[in-house]
């Protein structure tokens, strides 16, 4: 069993940076490809970014690709999204997820997470 924090979220204006932070406890998150996912008000939540187990292989939405760049910590049983040039439109609950699926063979879909946390919201606004 895997327990799930996220941190870190909160107000931010457009072109600004926000890191938000997800701890992971009673399993190593060695042991899973982690993921980020977010919901708008009113959305279906949707795909953010992946990394594989070993940290090598990374997946992004279209949407945040070369502004937000997921990454691990081991030491800190730790994954961190770095989000750049912020836009309204990035204004949402961001979730941590943890899965058993190797990136690369499948979709990131929410099906197919194994562990969530509650989320952390992110508002850009000015």
């Amino acid at each position: 069993q895997v327990q799930l924090v996220e941190s870190g979220g909160g107000l931010v204006q457009p072109g600004g940076s926000l890191r938000v932070s997800c701890e992971g406890s009673g399993r190593t998150l060695d042991s899973y490809s982690m993921a980020w996912f977010r919901q708008a008000p009113g959305k279906e939540r949707e795909f953010v970014a992946a990394l594989s187990r070993s940290g090598i292989s990374n997946l992004y939405a279209d949407s945040v690709k070369g502004r937000f760049t997921i990454v691990r910590d081991s030491a800190k049983n730790m994954v961190y999204l770095q989000m750049n040039s912020l836009k309204p439109e990035d204004t949402a609950v961001y979730y941590c997820a943890a899965s058993r699926m190797r990136v690369g063979t499948r979709p990131f879909l929410p099906a197919y997470m194994d562990y969530w946390g509650k989320g952390t919201l992110v508002t850009v606004s000015s």
